[in-house]
């Protein structure tokens, strides 16, 4: 980051381009659709994190991969005017930068379209070139849709350095084990609490029981989706649960993103599991709020929002979880 400032957390994750097209609804083979308006700007999960953190005033570096071409030469300096730490963001020689494209319709469903080669993905020897930012950091966010090696990699030497290390997502099956054990925070939707637990999370229960399972596999915080209902925050003495607010959804597009984000600020600045969990709901509501992923959220929205929200539901304590 320009000034010398070492930054607080770092992001490892995808970052490239996200085109956005609200449409009505999508045309039959053959025919086509108005769209009404369009964005391209920088997105990815990892991107994405990262602007929600410096937008949250904490300062971010984000270890991602870039394509050699204009595209990745727009993202990087995207990145850099967002305040991000782009110094261990790699820039892949002969490499397209990576595309998502989401299609919106009326009903507020998207569609995406991936072009994510093999080539935009974290390699092990990528993440070892960040190991000056961790040693510099008090947290580590790392986003599970990136190679299991390269994830590993970057949990093992963030926890080595001191840091808070946040999972984003499912590990796969042949890290799995290693990484929840490294965690101190894991968040996952509905569909990845599932994959973890073997449990379809069809309501608050399942997801209480998919959360004690969690937490006895390392983590101390877990964050899971009840989708279409909200979310549960578990901790070893304790859960709650935050239902859905009166948030007009527009986009859900990157809602976990600053879940994740806010989650994890909460956290370092000291807060308890329970009001972490309402920051991160906060965060969620007022990005679900306009189309694309890109967060809008700040300090202030923030703030202003969490003294609006009710508390959360469901509110157990429990012994040490075994």
């Amino acid at each position: 980051m320009d000034g010398g400032l070492s930054p607080a957390v770092v992001v490892f994750g995808q970052a490239g381009r996200d085109l956005v097209l609200p449409i009505d609804e999508l045309p039959q083979p053959g025919a086509s659709a108005v769209v009404h308006t369009h964005s391209e700007v920088l997105g990815g999960k990892g991107a994405n994190q990262a602007v929600s953190f410096a937008r949250l005033g904490i300062r971010v570096a984000l270890v991602a991969v870039l394509g050699d071409d204009r595209a990745g030469d727009e993202a990087l300096a995207r990145a850099r005017a967002d305040g991000i730490d782009v110094s261990c963001v790699v820039r892949r020689t002969d490499t397209v930068t990576g595309l998502i494209v989401e299609i919106l319709d009326r009903e507020h469903r998207w569609r995406y379209f991936e072009d994510l080669p093999e080539a935009v993905q974290l390699t092990r020897a990528d993440v070892e070139a960040a190991g000056d930012l961790l040693a510099r950091s008090d947290a580590a966010v790392i986003q599970l849709q990136q190679p299991a090696a390269a994830c590993l990699t970057a949990a093992t030497m963030a926890r080595k350095a001191g840091c808070r290390v946040v999972l984003d997502g499912a590990p796969q099956p042949d890290h799995r084990r290693a990484l929840l054990e490294s965690a101190q925070v894991l968040r996952a939707d509905g569909h990845e609490a599932a994959l973890l637990t073997g449990r379809k999370i069809d309501g608050v229960k399942d997801a209480v029981h998919a959360a004690e399972e969690l937490l006895g596999s390392g983590p101390e915080v877990v964050a899971l989706a009840v989708e279409g209902k909200g979310n549960l925050v578990a901790w070893p003495q304790g859960h709650a649960f935050y239902p859905l607010d009166d948030a007009q959804t527009v986009d859900t597009t990157g809602a976990g993103d600053a879940f994740v984000a806010a989650l994890t600020t909460a956290l370092a600045l000291g807060e308890a599991p329970r009001e972490a969990g309402r920051w991160a709901v906060a965060a969620s509501a007022l990005t679900v709020e306009h189309v694309g992923g890109r967060p809008r959220i700040t300090a202030e929205t923030l703030q202003a929002r969490l003294a609006a929200a009710p508390d959360p539901q469901l509110v157990q304590h429990r012994g040490p979880n075994k």
